[in-house]
């Protein structure tokens, strides 16, 4: 059984950020520390684990900011322009989800000291992330903080170029939403442009999903950005584009279909037909698959491109069905041409969902058009 995601916070990891802190100021209570940012760990989840050793930082560090500041940049790990991600801490300093108290320490103490917390934040993010504590100066101050960001996007740091874009996201899963860009997503529009051509994958990742949020709120500003960027961009861009547009795709928005070079869902609707779409398993058991049949032929004179996905309506404890919709495959159906697709659709038990049995259902959707519904019963 994997190990729970919670215990990337654990007694070595506090023990060893401690000693970091203690080496760089001598009066930190490396012991005191340890005692209270461990008390009753195995009964906290992962997010609570890090706020009390952020609790425990409050407690230990110097009561002025600027000087635990000091301590806190003094500890960190010289600088890797590396992939971050599953690197831990070492003798040479602090870096790894280390940094995530420290980072909620800067927002929660250093509010009196925007400019200082924010040079803080972009070199705590060097050594891992500081997508959700720079969410609490954003929302403080919008204006002030995109001085800052419009340079990160400039940093030769790809790590301080992605928070520039991650930081900014209006719906940043697990984060502070940031109501102010959720109402006006304009202002951020300028970095993502700066950053839309990123040499680094990581960065236009971060660009899409942002502009991703943004189509949730504002479709209609997703489709003058397609139809801005995206014709004139490089296949990178292109790339990054179609995946920022996901979530429209799967809507069948007509002009962003037709940006992308789709079928548009009319078209869908009246040039192919459904000649089977079935489940292997009506009363799949959690845990099983379940396996998807799927057959289309094209009665079209022309090629068309498509997008499969299909939507699966899990029940919830109220007993109401809630949709989650999963990409099945892209490709381009050519005239005349008969098409069999099969898919297993896992049931295995996951941490971010809960299975209630009882009936089920799933849609499928051709270019965000719904073509055909089938249910199941899942049992226990």
């Amino acid at each position: 059984m994997p190990e729970p995601f919670k215990n990337l916070f654990n007694l070595p990891l506090i023990e060893q950020l401690g000693a970091h802190l203690q080496k760089r100021w001598r009066p930190f209570d490396n012991k005191g520390f340890i005692r209270v940012a461990s008390q009753d760990f195995d009964a906290l989840e992962l997010k609570q684990r890090s706020l009390q050793i952020t609790a425990a930082l409050e407690k230990y560090l110097p009561e002025d900011f600027l000087q635990a500041r000091e301590v806190l940049l003094a500890a960190l790990h010289p600088e890797d322009d590396v992939d971050l991600r599953g690197l831990k801490m070492d003798a040479q300093g602090v870096r790894g989800w280390a940094i995530m108290p420290m980072t909620d320490y800067v927002a929660r103490r250093g509010t009196e000291y925007f400019d200082e917390s924010m040079d803080a934040l972009q070199q705590m993010t060097r050594r891992f992330t500081a997508e959700f504590a720079v969410r609490h100066f954003i929302n403080a101050d919008l204006k002030r903080s995109l001085k800052h960001i419009q340079r990160w996007a400039s940093s030769k740091n790809y790590h301080v170029r992605r928070l520039a874009s991650e930081g900014l996201r209006p719906r940043l899963p697990w984060g502070q939403q940031i109501p102010a860009l959720i109402a006006d997503p304009r202002p951020a529009l300028p970095v993502l442009e700066k950053l839309r051509d990123d040499p680094a994958d990581y960065v236009r990742r971060s660009v899409a999903n942002h502009l991703n949020d943004i189509a949730k709120d504002h479709p209609q500003l997703i489709c003058e950005v397609m139809q801005s960027w995206y014709a004139s961009g490089s296949p990178e861009r292109q790339r990054m584009l179609r995946h920022a547009c996901r979530t429209l795709v799967k809507k069948g928005d007509p002009q962003i279909l037709a940006a992308l070079g789709y079928t548009s869902a009319n078209e869908v609707k009246k040039n192919l037909v459904l000649e089977d779409f079935s489940l292997g398993n009506p009363r799949p058991k959690v845990g099983e698959s379940l396996p998807l049949s799927l057959t289309l032929r094209s009665t079209h004179k022309k090629p068309q491109t498509l997008v499969i996905d299909y939507a699966v309506y899990y029940r919830r404890a109220n007993g109401e069905l809630s949709p989650k919709i999963f990409k099945w495959k892209n490709l381009q159906l050519q005239p005349g041409e008969r098409l069999n697709l099969l898919k297993n659709h896992s049931l295995k038990k996951v941490t971010t969902r809960a299975y209630y049995p009882g009936i089920h259902r799933i849609a499928l959707q051709i270019n965000g058009a719904l073509l055909a519904t089938v249910d199941f019963e899942l049992c226990q």
